[in-house]
């Protein structure tokens, strides 16, 4: 039984090794809340707030994340009871949207759930492998930069890698990196830079032998996503567009994508990213775990989701190196010849270093019964 009786907020902010560039924002320090969780045992669940500190990706921030968090979570949840984390996800569908804020708590609910059972949380969600495929993504930069990193992850062993493009910084782009790479796992993410009148520009990209061009056109798209991929050879990912497993039923309907990538955290908790994931193997189509330049507590739920059999993709988890000087975790995520070890430890397998944590913490809240 699921018995929560404090929880601690944890605001973090860590800089990024180095600066991350998509078609919408350059990322230099990332703010993260991290929820800590505590049952009647002194048991303890951790969860993470992946929203970024603009409304760039979603509507949601870390600040309207805190507000959802302190003014209605935490109080719904604190003497509560659940028997399964789904039954909690199940009691938070009152709640319109503010996936981030949600997923945050679900997830350290499920794993307090899973240390209570004293199960790895991927053998609680129904998890089959022992290692997953890793891969990465090459932010934006100058060219000679980003075929140099590339290089640079090849060599690690990265299963796949991913660039993110945008007008006048595709093409060319992709030219020079398959020159270079003719033959490597390759996919673009456009992070809806693009618009249908780009339909001629779009069918380019159909001479790069790209495994995927993720969520081209519009964040809130799945009609002319679907124009779109009658016109075009590459897959198409939709990524922005997949809040909810409606969402995803009604993409794959409508032929909107050939791909879906599931962040737990934009679709509201790791019970809904379940959901997706087996309709999605029931359709036939392919899914893989996407990533939000998450500390190790959020990488270490991913790796846990991405156990499950129908995540055929290699996924946006990456050492913890690639990002941070230092994690929060121990261990800290490794990647060795492209793989990740899925932790047999119970819950997310990893522990949260203390000393680490309060290095970056800039304050904490607490609340109990």
């Amino acid at each position: 039984m699921i018995d929560v009786r404090k929880v601690t907020l944890h605001h973090l902010e860590m800089n990024l090794v180095s600066p991350f560039k998509n078609s919408r924002e350059t990322v230099h320090r990332r703010e993260s809340i991290l929820v800590e969780l505590e049952d009647s045992s002194g048991s303890t669940g951790w969860g993470e707030v992946v929203a970024f500190s603009s409304p760039w990706y979603t509507e949601e921030t870390i600040k309207t994340c805190h507000h959802m968090l302190t003014s209605f979570l935490i109080p719904d949840l604190l003497g509560q009871t659940f028997q399964h984390p789904e039954a909690y996800a199940s009691s938070l569908q009152w709640i319109r949207r503010n996936q981030m804020a949600k997923a945050s708590i679900e997830s350290a609910v499920w794993d307090l759930y899973a240390k209570l059972l004293g199960r790895p949380l991927a053998d609680v969600l129904g998890g089959t492998r022992s290692q997953i495929d890793s891969g990465v993504v090459v932010g934006m930069a100058p060219a000679a930069m980003m075929l140099q990193k590339m290089e640079q992850h090849i060599d690690e062993g990265y299963k796949r890698i991913k660039v993110k493009i945008e007008p006048g910084m595709d093409v060319e782009l992709l030219e020079e990196i398959r020159t270079r790479f003719p033959d490597i796992p390759l996919m673009a993410d456009a992070n809806s830079a693009y618009t249908l009148s780009d339909l001629g520009h779009l069918k380019k990209l159909d001479s790069y032998n790209l495994m995927m061009i993720e969520q081209p056109l519009g964040h809130d798209d799945i009609i002319e996503h679907a124009v779109l991929q009658a016109e075009i050879k590459t897959p198409i990912c939709l990524d922005e567009s997949i809040i909810t497993f409606n969402d995803a039923k009604n993409a794959i309907q409508l032929g909107s994508c050939g791909i879906i990538n599931i962040k737990p955290g934009r679709v509201g908790g790791l019970a809904e990213s379940k959901k997706i994931h087996d309709f999605c193997a029931e359709k036939g189509i392919p899914v893989w775990v996407g990533g939000m330049l998450e500390t190790g507590v959020s990488r270490a739920h991913n790796i846990a989701l991405a156990s499950l059999s129908g995540f055929s993709i290699p996924g946006d988890i990456s050492a913890s190196s690639r990002y941070w000087e230092e994690d929060i975790i121990t261990p800290e995520v490794k990647v060795d010849k492209g793989l990740i070890d899925v932790p047999a430890a119970a819950g997310i397998g990893f522990e949260i270093d203390r000393t680490k944590l309060e290095k970056y913490r800039t304050f904490k809240e607490e609340f109990t019964l």
